[in-house]
């Protein structure tokens, strides 16, 4: 654990320093486009952290190759050499798009033949715990290739979807990111009895690097990761998520079932919120008669905002829909499973009643309007949640408490846009 710690700490210091040095040129050169209709923030900011990012990885996994704790994972040195120029392809194609958006079938062919290039290199899903008599089912070449390319590409594309907000993604990706390396760490020392693994030290510099860059990208960001850090990090992730499916013993006996389907279960855990918001603007768009792949302005991010929740808030209810989801499906390794359905319904009830409290605001700022004295008759008739209603009259006291209510309750959706 000391030797992960030590380059994960190595990868956030160089992309600290990285970040710093992008964030300085950007603004420099000029490196920035406008603001888009759909973006939060209201100033021009350099959309070039992922170069920071990729760095800071790099940099981290070449210190590491000179430790000898990790010659094992060294010693095939292929699947590190592929990862880093997958990373590097990824991380042109997304500076560009940030740059001069390229057009959707121009990404999506990249990501595929990226996808294609690491499953070629040996990093495939090549078994599945859903095998008879509750063992494992190893896959056929061409089973192992699609899945394995679906599974990449679907993943990028998720945390590219949800890097709406400032710290979203790098939050997000510590946030499952440590769960997962926990989960890979104890299921490498299980399995083969070595805590040194390709999938643990590839997350714990991913952790590094985007935690080094985050103290940029906090709200109010000075820099954003850009499709470039987001496309990155996404097949980071993936990558990791792959090379644990190696580790599973097609032998496994019955009583380890539920530790089998973790590796199955696990990254759509800690993706879920992500996948969530893939999925329904996916849907979104193809019922609008659109590419699956064009941008607007209703992923999930941005109706936290017009809900109501403030920038910070909106960031922190998706952090803690992701550690509920990861944290409960690790816990079912630890405790026995009614306690980990339980902490885990527990804590989703606890997002819900948070991610809707604003409603319930509104509500009530509606209610006092409808039920407020004779003599606030334009206000009574008000509805915020209407959007047709008349605008307010402002005849009345501007410092009566109804009035003041229902104000706040119309401007803070519209101020946090």
């Amino acid at each position: 654990m000391t030797f992960y710690a030590l380059v994960a700490l190595i990868a956030a210091v160089i992309s600290f320093g990285a970040s710093w040095a992008v964030w300085g040129l950007s603004h420099r050169f000029k490196l920035y486009p406008g603001i888009r209709e759909r973006d939060v923030h209201t100033t021009p900011t350099p959309r070039l952290g992922g170069i920071a990012i990729v760095i800071g990885i790099v940099a981290s996994l070449g210190i590491a190759s000179q430790i000898s704790w990790f010659d094992l994972v060294f010693a095939d040195p292929f699947p590190i050499i592929a990862i880093v120029a997958s990373a590097l392809v990824m991380l042109a194609i997304g500076v560009v798009d940030d740059l001069y958006d390229l057009d959707w079938m121009t990404k999506l062919a990249s990501q595929l033949l990226v996808a294609g290039f690491l499953a070629w290199s040996s990093l495939q899903i090549t078994s599945l715990p859903i095998g008879p008599d509750g063992g494992i089912a190893l896959l056929s070449p061409t089973v192992s290739l699609v899945i394995t390319v679906f599974a990449v590409v679907l993943v990028m594309n998720a945390v590219n979807f949800i890097d709406g907000l400032d710290g979203l993604v790098a939050g997000v990706t510590i946030i499952a990111g440590s769960v997962f390396f926990i989960y890979s760490y104890l299921l490498s020392i299980d399995t083969a009895q070595t805590a040194f693994n390709l999938a643990s030290l590839v997350m714990a510099v991913l952790l590094g690097a985007t935690a080094g860059f985050l103290p940029f990208n906090w709200h109010p960001a000075k820099i954003f990761m850009g499709d470039g850090g987001a496309l990155v990090v996404g097949m980071l992730m993936a990558v990791s998520t792959i090379s644990v499916t190696g580790q599973i013993d097609p032998g496994i006996d019955r009583g380890q079932l539920v530790p089998a389907f973790i590796p199955l279960l696990l990254p759509f855990a800690v993706l879920i919120v992500p996948l969530l918001d893939f999925g329904l603007a996916v849907l979104r768009r193809l019922r609008a008669g659109k590419s699956p792949f064009s941008a607007d302005r209703l992923h999930l991010h941005h109706r936290l905002l017009d809900m109501g929740h403030s920038h910070f808030h909106a960031v922190l209810i998706f952090y803690g829909w992701t550690a509920v989801v990861a944290l409960g499906t690790l816990l079912f390794m630890f405790v026995p499973w009614w306690w980990a359905l339980t902490a885990v319904v527990l804590g989703l009830v606890l997002c819900a009643a948070v991610t809707l409290a604003p409603l319930s605001a509104r509500k009530r700022a509606e209610a006092a309007a409808q039920s407020s004295p004779d003599e606030h008759g334009p206000l009574a008739r008000f509805d915020p949640l209407d959007a047709a209603a008349p605008p307010v009259d402002t005849d009345f006291d501007e410092h009566d408490p109804v009035f003041d209510t229902l104000t706040r309750a119309r401007r803070q959706p519209e101020e946090s846009r």
